[in-house]
């Protein structure tokens, strides 16, 4: 839940609580303006209703789709075997609401585009799913994303983050013991040499 303090006067103070996390609801507000702002431009630029439509709701839910693959990957972190019964139910609660969020962008899209004027099969069938695909496609690029950068983290953990550095110096200094190796021990072909103009 997220909370509003409003401060009407010196003794009074209102609190407004509200569904979600502030932050979400303006990443939310980013995804309609982007989508609004790819409509308003390819409109001008094509004057046609069902492309600049489809892009931007496409766009739209691509943008939806990377935040809810976040917000679902970071629900599914929370998650272990120890966790308790309460705090899973309320997991649960959420996702369901989560998935309720997504269906309606992705059916509230297709509905828009196919009850545009124009007919035919691609406007009919093909167009409508456009912003389906874009939303999964986003969502599962943010689960990959958010895994890879996790993966990076636990190795970063493990090994340190000077340990590249160490390696750098430990061969550093195994190729200056070998060059003052060499340095010192010519070797048998150098002796040799110096044997025979010794004679």
């Amino acid at each position: 839940m997220g909370q509003m303090i409003r401060q009407i006067g010196p003794n009074t103070t209102r609190y407004y609580w509200y569904p979600g996390d502030k932050k979400e609801w303006l990443r939310a507000l980013v995804a309609i303006g982007a989508g609004g702002a790819v409509l308003g431009l390819t409109y001008f630029l094509s004057r046609n209703w069902l492309i600049s439509t489809t892009l931007g709701l496409s766009v739209a839910a691509g943008v939806a789709g990377f935040n809810f693959g976040r917000r679902d990957l970071a629900a599914a972190d929370t998650l272990n075997a120890r966790t308790p019964r309460r705090d899973v139910a309320g997991a649960t609660g959420r996702a369901a609401w989560r998935g309720l969020a997504q269906g309606f962008v992705v059916a509230f899209s297709a509905l828009v585009i196919v009850h545009l004027s124009a007919d035919g099969f691609v406007a009919d069938w093909l167009l409508p799913l456009a912003p389906g695909i874009t939303f999964g496609l986003a969502w599962q690029a943010s689960l990959i994303a958010g895994r890879l950068s996790h993966e990076s983290t636990k190795v970063t953990e493990f090994v340190g983050p000077d340990a590249s550095r160490r390696a750098d110096d430990d061969l550093t200094r195994r190729l200056d013991a070998d060059s003052t190796e060499t340095v010192a021990h010519p070797g048998p072909l150098a002796e040799a040499t110096e044997d025979v103009r010794r004679s």
